[in-house]
């Protein structure tokens, strides 16, 4: 017990660097999948294909594989990051993608006829996206939005191999240390669990509020 309150300082540096990264990582992800939605639904079909193959990328690639991209592929291109960034930037082009499907299929549920019934009232389509279908929009893709944030989260665990002191890479040292296995790792748990459930109550609160002020 006494060494887990010496050691209580290392996981609640984790666990802050675990939270600082996924946040910023995940809004990260919702710009630019926002963006990709909308590109997707593009009438240019050079740059609708250009994104759709980035997307089906995205989804499909591990994340370690573009954390590895990222930091030790990027200084052959210039491209110099530090851990913090890489984490924060791998984390949001990685979830770009997923995003960027569950936003367009928000968009295309949205009813053809209030979008008509948008532009009968003199609205651009522009006008039309950021007052009529994103609001609803938003309301639709809320539930998937938030288990995909909380995919995020768990997905920071492998920011390790860019030895970024994370969670996992906490419990890691901890352990190599101290000799415990259990110990360590049971407690990065508990606090991944504690985040993950912290962003689903936030979630569910969001979801109440929409439905209020929609009733």
């Amino acid at each position: 017990m006494i060494g887990f309150f010496n050691d209580l300082p290392f996981y609640l540096s984790g666990l802050a660097t675990t939270t600082a990264v996924s946040v910023l990582g995940i809004c990260i992800a919702v710009l630019v999948g926002v963006l990709l939605a909308l590109s997707l639904r593009s009438r240019l079909r050079f740059l609708s294909l250009t994104v759709r193959v980035y997307v089906e990328f995205a989804r499909g690639a591990p994340l370690a594989l573009v954390l590895f991209l990222l930091y030790y592929g990027g200084p052959q291109f210039g491209l110099v990051l530090s851990p913090y960034v890489t984490g924060i930037v791998g984390l949001g082009l990685y979830g770009a993608g997923p995003f960027a499907e569950i936003f367009r299929a928000g968009l295309d549920a949205v009813p053809k006829g209030e979008c008509e019934a948008a532009a009968m009232l003199g609205l651009t389509p522009g006008q039309a996206l950021l007052h009529v279908e994103l609001p609803q929009a938003i309301k639709l893709t809320l539930p998937p939005s938030v288990g995909q944030a909380i995919n995020l989260v768990k997905e920071s665990a492998v920011l390790s191999v860019i030895t970024l002191g994370e969670l996992t890479k906490v419990a890691g040292a901890i352990s190599s240390i101290s000799f415990a296995v259990v110990t360590p790792y049971l407690t990065v748990a508990l606090l991944y669990w504690a985040l993950v459930e912290t962003i689903a109550r936030l979630g569910l609160y969001a979801e109440r509020r929409l439905a209020a002020k929609g009733s």
